[in-house]
């Protein structure tokens, strides 16, 4: 297969998870993943391998396989039960949407392309818990933390610019000497200038256990919200490994960046290990400037299957490092929540904003605070 015909094909399979995922089939990054390896075994002209490619490794369960057909006929423009005639190269695919679903497959770059749901049901969404929501309410809320802008806080550079007199400003003695010279020495006009704002880093430690697994995609597109909007954004998951991902979130497509995250990422759905990778961040990328004057957000429940002690130690040091540290936990915002995991109780005390991360309100109020703004609610 040529590389033209695998970026097709990858394409082509991205549009059919989104209208999966439309449908009610969860279509993880993860399975799509799988999909596209064992396309790439088969013969993508013939109907039948990539249906059973898709079918084998895209449904959760029995209650999808009615939804999947049925995506699969309306997308590929086929019968609802594929036998074994050829299917069109994957040139020649002409996606159609699903009924209710306008847009599915093209770039979720603005508010009129969401999928059909009123202002009021989209405030409702704003509020669910992102762990209960369909496979319709999730593409829904896709989109919306597409639209998010957590832009990070700025900070004072040690360069200069022009000013106006102001009270920040002060005499830019070198360019008003110049123009004084320029002038044959007569009294002119004063120079001014100030210090120039630049953005601050922005680090995002995602992780991707088991325990966060119904979490972890809409953080990842978080993250790449950040990313796209923010150059120099660094994102990383955590889980059993410390993986950097932050080169597979450059792709201005949601899809395809969390595609690209999926298989980069080997210990999806794992264990935890946060003090062991927290150190591993740090050893590597902290000292060498990542986290230093960064705000770091960590987005985990704070299960911890190792040594908790060894995470307070190394979140006492990355407070050290970084301006600002954020810690989300999608737990937090449920009635009756206290911090008594074992991982999250060390962390706490080095951490400067605790939030929640569990609705995409949350996540909306998170870009707030990351971009310097006051949070209401």
């Amino acid at each position: 297969m040529t590389a033209v015909a695998a970026d097709d094909l990858t394409t082509t399979l991205v549009g059919f998870a989104r209208v999966l995922r439309a449908a009610g089939v969860a279509a993880a990054p993860d399975r799509l993943h799988q999909t596209i390896t064992a396309v790439g075994h088969l013969d993508v002209c013939r109907r039948a391998d990539v249906y059973w490619a898709g079918r084998l490794t895209l449904c959760a369960g029995p209650d999808d396989l009615d939804r999947y057909d049925r995506a699969f006929a309306a997308y590929f423009s086929g019968e609802v039960a594929p036998g074994v005639q050829s299917m069109p190269s994957v040139r020649t695919l002409r996606p159609v949407a699903l009924p209710g679903t306008a847009g599915a497959t093209s770039s979720p770059g603005s508010p009129d392309q969401l999928p059909a749901a009123t202002a009021s049901e989209r405030e409702v969404l704003r509020h669910r818990d992102l762990a209960g929501l369909s496979g319709a309410e999730r593409e829904v809320v896709r989109r919306l933390v597409a639209l998010l802008d957590p832009v990070g806080e700025t900070r004072v550079s040690r360069r200069h610019r022009p000013a106006s007199h102001g009270a920040l400003a002060g005499v830019d003695r070198p360019a008003t000497m110049r123009t004084l010279l320029q002038h044959g020495g007569e009294p002119v006009r004063l120079s001014f200038r100030r210090r120039a704002p630049r953005p601050r880093r922005l680090v995002l430690l995602i992780d991707v256990s088991g325990s966060m697994a119904t979490y972890a995609d809409p953080y990842l597109r978080f993250a790449h919200a950040a990313a796209r909007r923010r150059p120099g954004t660094e994102v990383f998951t955590i889980g059993t490994r410390l993986t950097r991902v932050t080169r597979e979130m450059r792709s201005r497509d949601p899809g395809v960046a969390l595609l690209a995250v999926s298989g980069a990422v080997p210990d999806w759905s794992g264990g935890t290990r946060l003090g062991e990778l927290m150190k591993a961040f740090l050893d590597r990328w902290g000292q060498r400037g990542v986290a230093r004057g960064a705000v770091v957000v960590v987005a985990s429940d704070g299960w911890e299957r190792g040594d908790a002690s060894l995470l307070g130690e190394q979140m006492a040091r990355l407070g050290r490092l970084a301006h600002r540290v954020v810690w989300v936990n999608p737990h937090r915002g449920r009635p009756g929540y206290a911090p008594m995991a074992a991982g999250m109780a060390a962390a706490l005390p080095h951490v400067d904003d605790f939030v929640d991360g569990h609705t995409f309100d949350a996540l909306a109020r998170l870009a707030q605070l990351l971009s310097g703004r006051t949070v209401g609610g």
